[in-house]
This record gives C-alpha cells, structure tokens and sequence, in this order.
C-alpha cells in the first residue's frame, strides 16, 4: 500500500525518479557527443556491432551513477525512506544487468582489451573527481573539469572500435574533447556567477582566470597542429565558443535562463563535433 501510494502521490513520483534518473543534461552530451565524434573520424575497418555494445554499456554505467549515489547518500538528492530505497535498488538491479549483459558481449572471446586501459584512466579520473567534490564547494568546477576527462574518453574508445586500432588519432581525439568540455564547464560557470555583472569591463575583471586557461587552450590546441598530431585546421573547431564567449562579455546584463543556456552549448557541441569530423576526416 505504501509503494502504491507514492506511485499515486505526484510530488513522491518526481521525487522518487529524481534518485534514479540522471540529472546532468551537459554530463550527458559530453558523454555522447565525444563518442559519436570518435566513432566519425574512426568509421573504417572496425565493428559497428562492438560500438553498439560500447555504447550501451557507456550509457548504463554513466546512468548507474546517480542511483548509487543516492542510496549512498553523496548527493544533495539522497534516498529517505524504505519505499525510496527499494525503488532505486530496482533500478541499480535492472541497470548493472543490461551493463553486464553489454561488458561481456563487448569483452568475449578476450576481443578488445585496449578499452580496460581507457577505462582505467576514466575510473581514475572520476575517483578523483569525487576526492575533489566532496573536499570543498570552491572547487567544484575544477572538479567537473576532472571528471569530464572519464566522460570524454569514449571519444577515444569509439575511435579504437570503429578504426579497429588504437593509435595516435585516438588519444589526440580524447585530448581535444576534454578540451573543449573544459571550456564549457568553465564558461557556464562564469555565465552563472558573473550573471549580476553589469559591463563588460566587470565581466572581464571576473573572468580573468577564465580567459587564461581558455588562451592556455587555444595554444594547446595549436601546438597539437604545429606537431602534426592534429589537422592544421583543428582550431578553428573551437571557433563558436570564443564567438560565444565574446558575444557574452559585450551583451547587455539579462536574466540568466539556464535551459536556453543548455540548449545554447549542446549547439555549440554539436558544431564542434561536426567540424573536428570533417578536419579529421578531410
């Protein structure tokens, strides 16, 4: 009677897919949109099969997440009552199996062991992303930062199936998406916190260390194509953010509308991911 009441009370259904269901839209686009780039720039000699799989156990793992988390208590929106608790263990049941159904389709026959070494640098990376979070509120965008480089790792394991090798090409792939979720993070960031800043030369005195690490981005970047581990044309993917960027400094001081400003940036993903396919591919 108790669960058949929560499923008639609204406000507990909310609440209760709140525990289970992922709530970082831009986590999710840096998840995805990463993998569809490597699986672009990598479209050759490999198994579409394995990418399907790859991507199916990406997705289930990134989703687990929230549950657990939930149930563990890390996270503002954490589990309360006996009700809550079963709810999501019967989540985490239903998602750890479709992502052990998909790790052993992917990993049979010992196919494909170069993805442990990935996964291994992501399950680093998101360990020490929790280390940071949960040491001090300041230090949650850095902490973001940290864990978009596990999230834009599929770019490189999506490369690595659908070429079938694991080569430069994949790593350089990883780096530049890693990059340029970096900079989302912390230009959302500066969105957020500098939305009561009226001119333009106070949002530049507020985005001082934002504008360094972007310019530390950009040479970054060009230095991977002065090396020739990169296009020559690579940066030029980055374009729409600095665009973005300075339109932003100039503009007249408005409400922050956080949906429009997800929209905004999962645009600004997709033509990132568009161009870097076309340089790559081209």
């Amino acid at each position: 009677m108790a669960q058949l009441a929560v499923s008639l009370n609204p406000a507990a259904a909310t609440r209760t897919r709140a525990l289970w269901i992922p709530r970082e839209h831009g986590a999710w686009g840096m998840l995805l949109v990463p993998l569809l780039t490597g699986a672009a720039v990598g479209a050759g000699g490999g198994s579409y099969v394995a990418l399907l799989w790859f991507t199916i156990a990406a997705v289930s793992l990134f989703w687990l997440r929230t549950p657990v988390e939930s149930v563990l208590g890390t996270t503002v929106v954490r589990v309360r009552t006996s009700d809550e608790r079963h709810a999501v263990m019967i989540a985490v049941a239903g998602i750890s199996a479709v992502s052990l159904i998909a790790l052993t389709a992917l990993f049979w026959g010992f196919q494909h062991l170069g993805l442990i070494v990935i996964g291994s640098i992501a399950g680093l990376a998101f360990a020490l992303q929790g280390v940071v979070k949960n040491r001090n509120r300041r230090y949650r965008a850095l902490a973001q930062v940290i864990g978009a480089i596990g999230l834009t790792s599929t770019s490189a394991s999506a490369f690595y199936l659908a070429s079938g090798t694991w080569n430069a090409i994949a790593a350089v792939l990883w780096v530049l998406n890693w990059l340029f979720a970096a900079e989302q993070i912390l230009f959302v960031q500066q969105r957020i916190h500098g939305v009561r800043l009226a001119t333009t030369a106070e949002r530049f005195e507020r985005a001082k260390p934002y504008i360094g690490i972007v310019t530390a981005i950009l040479i970054a970047v060009s230095l991977l194509s002065l090396c020739k581990l990169a296009p020559a044309w690579t940066p030029l993917a980055f374009t729409l953010a600095l665009v973005r960027a300075i339109v932003w400094f100039r503009s007249r001081p408005t409400t922050l509308d956080v949906h429009r400003l997800g929209w905004l940036e999962l645009t600004n993903s997709a033509v990132f991911a568009g161009l870097i396919v076309l340089i790559f591919r081209a």
